[in-house]
C-alpha cells in the first residue's frame, strides 16, 4: 500500500455530461446552477462529473442529484432523453402532470442512469448473492479505488459502481503504476470472503493483498477500460 500515491487526479472530459448539457441549454453557469439548487459549486461539479463518491453519503448524493435535477426544471421526458431511454408521445391527460413525487423519483433515477451508473462489469452479482447474507453488510466495508490503467474517468465510473452496492468509498486516486492488465479486488488477511463478494459483484478477480491490518478494508485496482456487458 505504501507504493500508492495519494493525489486524486482530475478527469478530463471531451464532451459535457448529461447534466452539464442540461445546464448549458439553460445558459447557466455552474455558480448560477448551484445557487438555484441550494448546493455548493463543488457539489454541482461532482454531480456533473459523476463523482458521487465525493459526497458524505450515498443518501446525500441522491438528494443533491434530486435537488439539482428539479432546480434545472428537468421533467420526466427530458430525463429519459438524457438517459438515452425511449420517450413516448406527450400525454394529453392533465392527470399525467400531477404525480409530482413519482415523476421526481423517475427523474432522479433516469439522471442517475445517464450520469453515473455504468453497465455491469461482469455477470458475477448473482453468484455473490448467496454468501452475502452471512457477511458484514457492504456499508461497513471501506474501499480504496485506485487507477492502475491510466484512465481516471473509467476508474471513477468503477468507483461509482462500487458505491451503488452501498460500499464506503474512502478514496479514489492513482496506483503506483499504470501497467495493471485487469481490474482486481485485493483483500487483506481475514478479508477474503468480503473481497470475493465484491469481486463477484463486479465480475472481476479477487487477489490477496500483502499486509494490511483492517479486514474490512478492500483495495480495487482498476485496469484498462474493457467492453462492458
Amino acid at each position: 500500500m505504501n507504493t500508492f500515491m495519494e493525489a486524486v487526479l482530475t478527469a478530463v472530459s471531451d464532451e459535457p455530461s448529461a447534466l452539464a448539457r442540461a445546464r448549458l441549454q439553460r445558459q447557466l453557469t455552474p455558480q448560477d446552477a448551484a445557487k438555484r439548487a441550494g448546493l455548493t459549486p463543488n457539489e454541482v461539479e461532482w454531480l456533473e462529473e459523476g463523482r458521487l463518491y465525493r459526497f458524505r453519503s450515498s443518501e446525500r448524493a441522491t438528494l443533491a442529484l434530486l435537488l439539482y435535477a428539479t432546480s434545472l426544471g428537468i421533467d420526466r421526458r427530458e430525463a429519459r432523453r438524457l438517459a438515452g431511454l425511449p420517450v413516448g408521445p406527450l400525454s394529453s391527460n392533465p392527470r399525467g402532470r400531477i404525480a409530482v413525487a413519482a415523476g421526481m423519483a423517475a427523474v432522479a433515477l433516469a439522471v442517475v442512469v445517464a450520469v453515473v451508473v455504468p453497465p455491469r462489469l461482469g455477470q458475477g452479482s448473482n453468484r455473490a448473492a448467496g454468501s452475502a447474507r452471512t457477511l458484514p453488510p457492504p456499508w461497513r466495508i471501506s474501499v480504496d479505488v485506485l487507477n492502475g490503467g491510466g484512465d481516471i474517468t473509467y476508474t471513477r465510473r468503477v468507483a461509482d459502481r462500487i458505491g451503488s452496492f452501498a460500499y464506503q468509498i474512502k478514496r479514489v486516486s492513482r496506483a503506483g503504476r499504470f501497467d495493471y492488465r485487469e481490474t482486481s479486488v485485493y483483500f487483506p488477511p481475514g478479508g477474503e470472503r468480503i473481497g470475493r463478494r465484491l469481486a463477484g459483484q463486479l465480475g472481476v478477480t479477487a487477489r490477496p493483498l500483502p499486509g494490511g491490518k483492517n479486514s474490512r478494508r478492500l483495495v480495487v485496482i482498476v485496469g484498462p477500460r474493457r467492453a462492458l456487458s
